[in-house]
């Protein structure tokens, strides 16, 4: 059992705004958000890289880029350039989406390259790099020939979800990923994480970073939870 402050819990966040019609005001205040609750990123399309990095500058919160996102169909070419853009405008984190196609296709040396090139540009610059897998389109012999890939090259995370697929993040496959990696690697989940008891949940299955549109709520929702129990802090298995 782990006690966690609220601070420590909040750090858990990836702070997020992927839409496409996201306005620079609201990156503004998503990057304001992120800094009242001391959330760990934003996670933004690449485009607002260099927005997002001038809000947090000064602050150690990162600006997460998401690349090839959301479809992940784009070649290992351009998702290494677009990689290298959004680390010039500033980004400190990669997100980028795998070629699910390939990787259903049992194309493993394509992915293996893939993940190689864009895991090589985030460590030549000694920055996180995250694989989302986008589970809802996979089967589980499909996430564990990912993760097994994932083993050998060693991005910092695997991620379950975009959040725009047809599905989000499920303990079964937090678990599925958590025991395939073990501690090589560690993962995120995203998408659907909406409420302290699913943030919770998926902290206990195995996560080290949470993608999600709703941390303020969650974090309001624990923060009442501590109050309530007239406590600093929420014991967490893992």
């Amino acid at each position: 059992m782990t006690a966690y402050t609220l601070d420590d819990l909040a750090r858990f966040v990836d702070h997020t705004n992927l839409h496409a019609d996201a306005s620079d005001a609201d990156m503004i205040k998503l990057c304001d958000e992120a800094k009242a609750y001391h959330f760990k990123m934003v996670a933004i399309n690449q485009v607002q890289s260099k927005l997002c990095a001038a809000q947090l500058k000064g602050t150690d919160i990162d600006t997460g880029a998401a690349i090839a996102f959301p479809l992940g169909q784009t070649s290992i070419a351009a998702k290494v350039f677009e990689t290298q853009d959004a680390i010039k405008n500033g980004a400190n984190e990669i997100d980028y989406v795998l070629n699910i196609g390939r990787l259903k296709a049992g194309d493993t040396d394509y992915i293996e390259s893939e993940m190689t090139q864009i895991v090589a540009v985030c460590h030549e610059h000694h920055l996180p790099c995250k694989v989302i897998f986008e589970n809802c389109y996979l089967e589980d012999e499909d996430i564990v020939r990912a993760a097994t890939i994932a083993k050998k090259v060693r991005p910092d995370f695997i991620k379950t979800a975009t959040g725009f697929g047809t599905g989000g993040a499920t303990l079964e496959d937090v678990r599925l990923m958590k025991q395939m990696v073990g501690d090589a690697v560690k993962v995120k989940a995203a998408g659907g994480i909406r409420d302290a008891d699913t943030f919770i949940a998926m902290i206990q299955a195995g996560t080290d970073r949470i993608g999600t549109s709703s941390g303020i709520k969650i974090i309001n929702e624990l923060k009442a939870r501590m109050q309530q129990a007239g406590t600093d802090h929420i014991d967490i298995d893992r």
